[in-house]
């Protein structure tokens, strides 16, 4: 690619920072989505720099997904690539440089689940385990079965007030920010048996304010504060393992995978299942009902009774 003396001092701006710094102050989206998109784009400049390209072509931004693939999984190599074509795209957009990433592909991610689901026993093993003495056993009791039963992210756990327990026709319900959203306008209902846990735990904790998180730390340095998403997935897992399950497809994810499977399973449709996972796209949720369907295929057991094994 041939380019102008122009062009070269622009992408040299790039990757020394200025131009860099105007496409983030262009970027109109949330602050982590920016600072993702950021630290993507610092990854691909360093790559630039440690290889010595001030004049970066297509071929150029090809390698670089090339190199990525050898050290990351598919949807990390995508979240890096992302960003480099919007970059060129705003840059072409603006006559300061060719669009060289155009049609450049991140990897191509499987549909499948990276997390597994737990099975009926499993889920119940967990909760039966969990002493509920303490008061850190009522907040993890509550926590998980709040998690399972309506499908809840570890971000819309923590986010959770106390005041967002509030009603739903003739029902308690939680009212949750969920992925991607400004304001709390969307709710899960809550069982009967998972709001007396949670009141359980909320009594145990002694007073408390509609401000108050709805799950908060019982350790001496931070008690009382409310629980990042890292001490929530920290808290399941720990819970998983004292019941026996310690495997790295088992995370607070899985809770998610084992509610919408249960709903399945127990006679919910495919649109109720949506609606409590709240996915946009129905295509998200008929992952699930694809496992469900060839968990239950019964192929090679028939295959293996007709050959006399």
């Amino acid at each position: 690619m041939s380019l102008t003396i122009r062009e070269q001092g622009i992408m040299q701006q790039a990757i020394t920072g200025d131009l860099y710094s105007r496409f983030i102050a262009y970027l109109d989206a949330k602050p982590r989505t920016v600072e993702a998109y950021s630290k993507s784009l610092r990854v691909f400049f360093t790559y630039l720099a440690d290889n010595g390209i001030s004049r970066p072509a297509r071929e150029d931004v090809v390698a670089y997904k090339a190199e990525l693939m050898q050290k990351h999984k598919a949807a990390t190599v995508t979240a890096y690539i992302v960003p480099v074509r919007l970059f060129f795209r705003w840059a072409a957009q603006a006559g300061l440089y060719p669009n060289i990433a155009e049609h450049i592909k991140g990897a191509t991610i499987t549909r499948d689940h990276k997390k597994d689901a737990l099975t009926t026993r499993q889920i119940k093993a967990i909760l039966q385990a969990i002493d509920t003495g303490a008061l850190a056993g009522l907040r993890d009791y509550a926590l998980l079965a709040l998690m399972t039963t309506c499908g809840l992210r570890t971000v819309e756990v923590m986010r959770a007030d106390v005041g967002d327990i509030r009603t739903a026709g003739d029902s308690a319900a939680l009212y949750i920010q969920g992925k991607g959203r400004d304001s709390k306008d969307e709710y899960v209902k809550l069982p009967a048996t998972v709001e007396t846990a949670i009141r359980a735990y909320l009594q145990a904790r002694g007073k408390v304010s509609a401000s108050s998180p709805l799950f908060a730390s019982a350790s001496d340095r931070n008690d009382g504060e409310r629980l990042t998403t890292r001490s929530i997935s920290r808290i399941v897992k720990g819970r998983m393992r004292a019941a026996g399950l310690d495997s790295d497809r088992l995370t607070a994810h899985s809770l998610r995978h084992t509610a919408a499977t249960l709903n399945l399973l127990n006679g919910g449709s495919l649109e109720e299942t949506q609606q409590l996972l709240r996915h946009t796209n129905i295509n998200t949720t008929m992952i699930y009902l694809h496992h469900i369907s060839r968990a239950n295929n019964n192929s090679e057991s028939r295959i293996a009774s007709a050959i006399g094994l």
